[in-house]
């Protein structure tokens, strides 16, 4: 039980230091207005793959997962099995849309096809919220136990990895972005690999031991857990696969940090193979996080626990006590990328979404290239201190609940934002009025529901799924009623729906 050593502290330095060069390294070719929103063109699309998996990934999903099944059972990696349904209906529905259209953002689409500035501001003013409070949380828990592992001090780890990050941000676009991505998360999927397979040769039993747990001790899937229910509105591992389908198909199409990726290029081709990718890759990982989780299990019952033990602590408590020498720097190191390549692509994606979206459809005078890159350099910059400043008072002034309150909002109400989409790519009769009203009605109905209806009441799966519903059952007919009292026979412009591409 060595614990985090000098020789594991040089090795993250180290590692946080490469990182630097590496993003400071694809940054040398000066970048202007789309490019450095939008890549220059040159970043192999397996890169932006990764990108896109590392993205999704959070560093609260590396210490949780395994704590998941740690302390009870594989319920939740169902929900991981939802990329199975929203693969499919992005490359099927969405992505040809996207490409055709070559849109610069997300929300571009929404003005594209309702033919309205407020909609694609609108959409960028609560991606910005939501992704702003999203940085700060993901830089502060994982530093929290960091410093709790290796007696660094929180602050300081909060500092370093927004520094770093603000710093390749500004200079190099999602040039950097997109290669920094690729090589934290290559840096996590090899760590995370190795730390199963150690962990699997030092249980007494093996693999046949996890297995065992998972057949015998019910660590699969409790008794208790239903497989199907026919009320949607209840828990059961279908409405888990569907539900999280629905949810990831959002950010597939309506959260800028990820559609950002897909702005990179406009090869069909190129962007289903990212997809693929990117799930058969989340997939994976996912599943190796539950086989550490139950392995971990079965270890501490052949063994004793470490300090800091507790649930999502574990499995970080595990690399700093069980591993050897060196190999505990670079597995806390990957912890450590997981946050830094969220946090990069946070800053990226606020900038693009604020210059693009909102500066640039408020400002009468069209905006230089020039201009767009300072603008999106200064949000950079901006944004990343905000971010780190809210982080340390977080780490330090114990607000957590209510932080993750406004987060746990903010990520509701952005979800919402994937009903809007729907309306406009799968109907050709909505129009702005009955886009706007959609929105209101699903926002008013989510709320509702997640606030003042017992938790037990309305499955959380089931929540974009009501959502969707919400947004077409008042969408639809308030644009028809619209059309009617206007007399609007306009039809959507060309390529913006399923029907017209």
């Amino acid at each position: 039980m060595q614990g985090f050593t000098m020789v594991d502290l040089v090795i993250l330095v180290v590692y946080l230091a490469a990182v630097l060069f590496a993003g400071l390294h694809f940054a040398k070719k000066e970048m202007k207005g789309k490019e450095y929103f939008k890549g220059d063109g040159t970043v192999p699309w397996w890169v932006t793959s990764v990108s896109i998996f590392a993205t999704l990934l959070s560093p609260i999903s590396f210490l949780s997962l395994a704590g998941n099944s740690y302390a009870g059972t594989w319920i939740m990696w169902f929900a991981q099995l939802g990329m199975l349904l929203a693969i499919p209906l992005t490359i099927r529905f969405f992505l040809p849309i996207y490409s055709k259209l070559d849109i610069d953002t997300a929300y571009h689409y929404l003005e594209l096809r309702f033919g309205s500035k407020g909609l694609r501001v609108l959409g960028a003013v609560m991606f910005i919220v939501y992704q702003v409070g999203r940085m700060s949380i993901i830089m502060y828990l994982p530093c929290m136990v960091l410093g709790s592992l290796t007696g660094i001090s929180v602050n300081l780890l909060i500092i370093i990895m927004g520094v770093i990050a603000i710093i390749y941000s500004y200079t190099g676009g999602l040039k950097s972005v997109l290669w920094t991505d690729f090589i934290q998360g290559s840096v996590l999927l090899i760590g995370v690999t190795f730390a199963l397979l150690f962990l699997l040769f030092h249980i007494d039993g093996g693999a046949g031991a996890v297995f065992s747990a998972l057949a015998g001790e019910h660590k699969f899937l409790a008794p208790d857990q239903p497989v199907f229910d026919i009320n949607i509105l209840k828990d059961s591992v279908f409405i888990m696969i569907v539900g999280a389908g629905f949810n990831t198909m959002g950010s597939y199409v309506s959260s800028q940090d990820i559609v950002q990726r897909f702005t990179t290029t406009t090869d069909t081709k190129k962007l289903n193979k990212m997809m693929l990718t990117n799930g058969a890759l989340s997939i994976f990982i996912a599943t190796v996080f539950y086989l550490i989780g139950t392995g971990l299990y079965v270890f501490y019952q052949q063994n004793a626990l470490p300090p800091a033990a507790a649930q999502d602590q574990i499995f970080a408590s595990y690399i700093a006590f069980e591993l050897p020498v060196g190999v505990t720097g670079i597995l806390l190191a990957a912890i450590y990328a997981a946050s830094q390549s969220t946090l990069s692509t946070g800053l990226n994606s606020v900038a693009s979404s604020w210059t693009l979206d909102i500066q640039a459809r408020l400002t009468k005078r069209e905006l230089s290239f020039e201009k767009q890159t300072k603008i999106g350099q200064y949000v950079s910059l901006v944004v990343g201190v905000f971010a780190i400043a809210v982080s340390m008072v977080l780490a330090n002034g114990g607000v957590k609940s209510a932080y993750e309150w406004f987060n746990g909002f903010m990520g509701l109400v952005l979800g919402i934002l994937i009903g809007t989409f729907i309306l406009g790519a799968f109907t050709k009769v909505a129009n702005t009025f009955g886009a706007t009203m959609a929105f209101i009605a699903a926002s008013a109905v989510m709320v509702g529901i997640k606030y003042f209806v017992p938790a037990q009441a309305v499955s959380i799966w089931s929540y974009s799924i009501i959502s969707i519903a919400v947004s077409l059952a008042v969408g639809i007919p308030a644009s028809i009623i619209w059309r009617k009292i206007k007399g609007d026979t306009s039809m959507p412009a060309p390529d913006t729906t399923i029907y017209n591409r």
